[in-house]
Formats: structure tokens, C-alpha cells, sequence
């Protein structure tokens, strides 16, 4: 009996053991977040990412989809997805809008229903809703941001998602999913409208305090977050007054998750028109506060959900999705390299190093920082004098070898992010200057211009700003783009004209030093679009003074080339003198640039949206400035070269070298490397470059071959 007892006592305790580790090994200790990260081809896919602490995420499989939309989805793209826990603990429900925007624009019918066992593997099923419900919702043409919850009440999952029909605004429906996860098994309800009959989309149920607390996005009425409240799941929701997001920015896809161990809540939102995210914390889920200094992301999500995930589960996830490629290297921060252009290319496992003139490569420290569950085994000086140096990154017991190699390039020519570049040569001082739009603003709001300068097209200085809308416009205060300057000498004097693009219109300032500061004309010189011209926007000027005529014409246009002479002041338009001339190949998209060129006009311009990697020049010719123009049989000048990473190639100026025929072109692209895997976010991290630029013996151009290394 005595070894009886002695042996169920050791059972017991070993079953306790054994209990309490599994129940510690399954309690979260990370988190999941899944998003989506933009509108443009590929980027309408499913995204992971993890967080120690639920503010700091880095980016799972190089920011690459987990899974294929084309696979999952009735469109080929999916969007908002929303991830839960089941109350087994060791299922996950996901559910996303099936929409593909390049496609579809903003018309849906379906969503698509998700199941796994590890978050690794998932089985899937598309549910189009007019088609499983002719009767009652035949006519929807929008079905979108599902999401789950558990009702406790009927132990069954419900999903629910905002509907809209071309009679009514968006409003919120419920069903409720089979127990297999593939369908539903009642007809979709409607489960909340707004009271002032406004859209109502992104809905967001989480349970606190006896109550269930609907958190959605209003489209009208200001739009923003808002809340309904209710003590029952499916009914009896009243909304709430105010709003809950703690900004004036454009915001949508309210996501709600209580950090681990804390009574704390998470009201994240997605501040799409500024290009990421917004954490607000609160404890009763009322009053909320801004903890953006906390957060960060190595990655630009879309509309996404948080879940905390246990260590088990983390490591399983980083076993499929750590790669050590590239997405292994957060930065690179050692002040003598050209940080933003470093290249780490997983495939060929190098990483190429732009370095600044004048660096010691004898004893360079890169001072590499990785993901945290990254070790860089190689760290402090290295000696680059010989060649490529081996760094080493390792993740458990995966380990990999890169070859460093430093490089001196002159590509981009100004280290930052800018756009649209403008230049000219001063007589004056025997200086180039160069005009680029700020860039690395979400959706270009940038509201300040800057100038360089240089005694050799290689070597630049920064001359700091020497236009800030806010501060130096009185018109407006926004959208600060595409600048073109020039100098001109009146009445024995030089003086400086600067037209800039602001508020989608065209000012102009002057100065009498091409470093300014400029003076505003105090209006709009461009403000409404030319008749006949119902499409595009007023933007992009270009200046060109005739050196034949010495007259002076402005153009302008997006979706169509404008050209007006100018009065001799340069600051007023001559009356009766504008005229329309779009090149007639459909190309034109934007950013005229006019030369002159033994006896030759040639018209240069952007195809294509800058956002996309096919942002490209073409040109014409013409006897005169004001056309027409003759469009050669191949007039592609200039565009991307994936095999250099180099992408978004346009928007350019054109310099002569005085007294020479020695040409060169000036033009932005995206970020290299970075903006090929920005989405359409790259559109606004552009950088410039210069190339040379050459002819035939009959004066058409040769097609410029962009470069890194630029020119010598």
C-alpha cells in the first residue's frame, strides 16, 4: 500500500509537471498580424507579420503573400482579412474580401471562408452572395471586410460584413457559418444601419464588459470611426456619439485586440490616405490614446487583424516563413553608406553597399540590425580594401553567407528621397541647379521645395528650401510637385522664375538668386483647366525660352500637353495664346520637358501612372515650340531594367553641357531596391538620376540605358 501511494503520489506530481509546462508552453506570448498591403497587381494578397509586444512588427517571408489569391478567390485578389482564435484553442477561422481592384474597381459579390489547424495550411471556400441568394440579395454589388466572432449564446461562429446595393448605403449583415467552416447556414440578416442613413463598412464586434461594442467605419458625415453598442450579438446595437479615432486623416479598417496579460485594449485603423497605421490604447474602450511612438513596421500594411499566437506556434511560423533573405535585414546604419540603397539580394546571397566618397572601406562597419529572432554573427569593422567581405546571419540552425562588396556610384545623384527633377545651368555663377520635387510623403503631400547645386553634374550641394507653401503661399498649403525653374536676364539683370505645382494648380515665384528665397506671385498662374479639357489635372509646368524667337512658353498638363506663350515679364499669360497639343499615340500622361537641338524641337514626356514600375519618356519633334508634333516610329527613350532593379524611370529635364553638344538626362525612379517591393507606395519614394543623353546623325535620340554607377 505504502508503494502504492508513493507511486500514485509520484504520478500525480508528474502530471502536474507535465500539465502546468503544456499549459505555460500554450499560453501567447507574441503576436499575429495579417494584412493585405495595396491596390495595384499582387499587393491584394494575404500578408504575416509578428510582434513580441504587440507594437514593433516585422515582416514574415520577405513581405510575400502566404498564400496565392489566384488559388483562394473568384477575382485573383483578396483584401481585409480578419483572423480568430477558435474557443478549441488550436483552430483558426479567416475570412477576407474576394475583390481584385485593377480588375473589378470597387464592385464585389464575394468573400472567401478559411480554416487551419497551424496558420500555416489552409483550406478555403468562396461564398458568392448573389448567386447563394438570388431572392434577397441579388441586386449587392459590394460585399466586403468580413469578420467572425463566436456567439456564445448558439455555440456557433457568426460572420459578418457590410453590403451595399445602388439604392441604399452600405449597412452590416450577419450569418452564421456551418460547423465545417465552408458556408453558411442561414440567410444573411442585417445586423446594423446608421440612424442618419449613412454608409456603415469595416465592422468590428469585440466583447467587454457584459456588452458587445461595434466598432465600424461611417463613410459620411465626416467620416471615421464610430461604435455602436448592445447587450445582445444580433441586435439592439445603438451607436454612440463622437467618433474614435484620434486623427483628421482619412482612416478605415478598425481592428480591436487586448494585449497579453494587460487589461488593455488595441484600436488599430488604417490611415490609407496617409500610408499607415494608427495605435490607439484605452482600457474601457471609450476613451482612447494615440501610442504611434511605440509602433513600428518594417512593412506597409493595409487593413488588418491582430491575434496573440503562443511560442509554439511563433516558432512554427518562423521555421516556414525565415528565410534569411533579405526580410532578415531591417538597416543598415553606418553613416558612411548611402543607407536607403543597399541591396541585399537573398537568391545570389550578396549585398551590395553604396558608399559615400571619401569613406575608410579599410574599416568599415556596416552596423547591421536584423529582425530580432536574427543573429548577425558578423558584426564590427571590415576590411573592404581586398574585396567582398563574408557576413554571416544565422536563425537557429539555419545559417547563411553574404558577400559584401562596396560601391562608389553616382546614381542617385541627391541621397534622399526626390522626384521630378528640374534643371538649368546658371550663367550667373557657372552652376547647375536642380529643382526636384520633396519626395517620401504618402500620396505626395509634401508641402516645401528645396534646390541643389553643383559645378559638375556629380557633386551636390544642398541649398535648403527655398519654397514652403505654408509659410510662403498664400493660396494654398498642400501638394507641393513638380517644380520648373529657369534663369533670365532682363534689363541687364538675372532674374529667376519658378513655376511649382501646389493644390493641383500652377503658381509661380520669382527671385533674384537661383537659390532664392522666392517670392510668390501671391495667385494661382494656372488655375482652372483649358476649354475643352474635362479630364486630368493642372500640373507639371515646364518653362522654355525660343532661342530662336526669344520668346517664352509654359506647358503644362496630365492627360493632356497645354503650351501658352508668356508675357516678357514671365509671370502673366499672353492673351488668345493657348493651344492644346497632346500627342496623338495616346501615351501622354504628364511632365513635359522642351528642348531645342540644332534646329530641332523636341517634346518629351511620361507614360503611364508613377506609381507603376512602367513609368517611362517618350518623345516627338517639332519646327516649332507650339507643334504639331511628329512622333517617331520608336520613340521609347527611356524605361526600367529589371535585371538592375531599377524601375519607375520618368518624369524627366534635359541639360546641355555649354558651349558642347554634350547632353544628359535627369529623371527619378523608384527606391533601389526598395520600391519594387513597395507596391504603389514606391510612386512616392523616388529618387533622381542623372544619364547621358545622345543622337543619331539624323538627331533622333538613342534610348537611354539607366545606370547605377551614373555618370563620370
Amino acid at each position: 500500500m505504502n508503494n502504492q501511494h508513493s507511486f500514485l503520489l509520484i504520478l500525480v506530481v508528474v502530471s502536474s509537471f507535465f500539465a502546468c509546462n503544456s499549459s505555460k508552453s500554450e499560453a501567447p506570448v507574441s503576436y499575429l498580424f495579417t494584412y493585405f498591403v495595396g491596390s495595384g497587381p499582387g499587393e491584394e494578397a494575404i500578408h504575416y507579420a509578428i510582434s513580441d509586444d504587440g507594437y514593433k512588427y516585422y515582416a514574415l517571408n520577405n513581405n510575400e503573400p502566404i498564400i496565392d489569391s489566384k488559388e483562394i478567390s473568384t477575382s485573383g485578389g483578396v483584401r481585409d482579412p480578419h483572423i480568430l482564435r477558435c474557443e478549441d484553442g488550436k483552430t483558426f477561422y479567416m475570412v477576407v474580401t474576394d475583390l481584385y481592384v485593377i480588375d473589378q474597381g470597387w464592385n464585389n459579390y464575394a468573400m472567401v471562408l478559411m480554416k487551419s489547424t497551424d496558420l500555416i495550411n489552409w483550406t478555403t471556400t468562396k461564398i458568392n452572395i448573389p448567386e447563394t441568394y438570388p431572392e434577397e440579395y441579388g441586386n449587392i454589388d459590394r460585399v466586403w471586410a468580413p469578420q467572425t466572432i463566436y456567439d456564445e449564446d448558439t455555440g456557433k461562429y457568426m460572420v459578418y460584413w457590410s453590403m451595399h446595393t445602388k439604392d441604399s448605403p452600405d449597412k452590416i449583415y450577419y450569418a452564421y457559418a456551418n460547423k465545417d467552416f465552408t458556408g453558411f447556414e442561414t440567410t444573411p440578416k442585417q445586423l446594423f444601419f446608421s440612424p442618419t442613413n449613412s454608409a456603415c463598412i469595416d465592422g468590428d464586434i469585440v466583447f467587454h464588459d457584459g456588452k458587445y461594442h461595434l466598432f465600424f467605419k461611417n463613410e459620411s458625415e465626416g467620416g471615421g470611426i464610430r461604435k455602436a453598442i448592445s447587450d445582445k450579438l444580433t441586435e439592439g446595437y445603438v451607436q454612440q456619439e463622437g467618433f474614435y479615432d484620434q486623427t483628421d486623416a482619412a482612416v478605415e479598417g478598425s481592428g480591436i485586440f487586448k494585449l497579453i496579460d494587460s487589461d488593455a485594449y488595441i484600436l488599430m485603423y488604417d490611415m490609407y490616405t496617409s500610408g499607415k497605421y494608427q495605435f490607439t490604447i484605452s482600457n474601457d474602450l471609450e476613451n482612447f490614446t494615440v501610442v504611434d511612438d511605440a509602433v513600428s513596421m518594417n512593412f506597409h500594411p493595409r487593413h488588418g487583424t491582430v491575434i496573440p499566437i503562443t511560442e509554439k506556434e511563433k516558432e512554427a511560423l518562423l521555421e516556414k516563413w525565415e528565410t534569411l533573405d533579405r526580410g532578415a535585414f531591417l538597416s543598415f546604419d553606418s553613416k558612411d553608406i548611402n543607407q536607403i540603397n543597399v541591396d541585399v539580394n537573398g537568391e545570389e546571397s550578396t549585398i551590395y553597399v553604396p558608399i559615400k566618397p571619401e569613406t575608410d572601406i579599410s574599416n568599415l562597419d556596416l552596423k547591421i540590425q536584423t529582425v530580432p529572432w536574427v543573429n548577425a554573427v558578423t558584426t564590427g569593422p571590415q576590411d573592404f580594401s581586398k574585396g567582398p567581405v563574408d557576413y554571416i546571419v544565422e536563425y537557429g540552425d539555419k545559417q547563411k553567407t553574404y558577400k559584401a562588396s562596396v560601391h562608389l556610384d553616382n546614381n542617385p545623384v541627391i541621397k534622399g528621397y526626390y522626384a521630378d527633377p528640374e534643371i538649368f545651368y546658371s550663367h550667373k555663377d557657372s552652376t547647375y541647379y536642380l529643382y526636384p520635387t520633396s519626395d517620401g510623403f504618402t500620396n505626395w503631400t509634401g508641402t516645401y521645395f528645396k534646390t541643389f547645386s553643383s559645378k559638375d553634374l556629380i557633386n551636390w550641394k544642398d541649398e535648403g528650401v527655398i519654397l514652403d507653401l505654408e509659410k510662403d503661399v498664400s493660396w494654398t498649403s498642400r501638394n507641393a510637385w513638380a517644380p520648373a525653374a529657369i534663369e533670365k536676364k532682363i534689363n541687364g539683370a538675372y532674374n529667376y522664375f519658378y513655376y511649382f505645382t501646389a493644390a493641383q494648380k500652377i503658381g509661380v515665384a520669382v527671385s533674384d538668386e537661383p537659390t532664392g528665397p522666392f517670392v510668390d506671385l501671391g495667385k494661382p498662374l494656372v488655375g482652372e483647366k483649358p476649354q475643352g479639357i474635362n479630364r486630368g489635372q493642372e500640373i507639371d509646368p515646364d518653362i522654355f525660352i525660343d532661342p530662336v524667337s526669344g520668346k517664352s512658353y509654359l506647358y503644362w498638363g496630365n492627360g493632356y500637353m497645354a503650351v501658352v506663350e508668356l508675357n516678357d515679364n514671365m509671370v502673366s499669360i499672353k492673351e488668345n495664346s493657348l493651344k492644346i497639343i497632346t500627342p496623338s499615340d495616346g501615351t501622354f500622361r504628364e511632365g513635359t520637358e522642351v528642348f531645342y537641338r540644332n534646329g530641332i524641337y523636341y517634346f518629351l514626356w511620361s507614360e503611364n501612372d508613377t506609381r507603376s514600375p512602367d513609368y517611362r519618356v517618350r518623345y516627338a519633334t517639332s519646327n516649332s515650340p507650339t507643334g504639331p508634333l511628329t512622333i517617331p516610329e520608336n520613340n521609347l527613350i527611356l524605361e526600367k531594367v529589371p535585371e538592375k532593379g531599377i524601375y519607375g524611370t520618368g518624369h524627366n529635364s534635359v541639360i546641355q553641357t555649354p558651349n558642347t553638344d554634350e547632353w544628359h538626362i535627369v529623371y527619378h525612379r523608384f527606391n533601389r531596391p526598395k520600391g519594387i517591393h513597395m507596391g504603389r507606395a514606391a510612386g512616392y519614394n523616388r529618387e533622381v538620376c542623372i544619364d547621358k543623353l545622345e543622337f543619331n546623325e539624323d538627331g533622333s535620340i538613342i534610348p537611354v540605358v539607366p545606370t547605377i554607377e551614373g555618370i563620370e
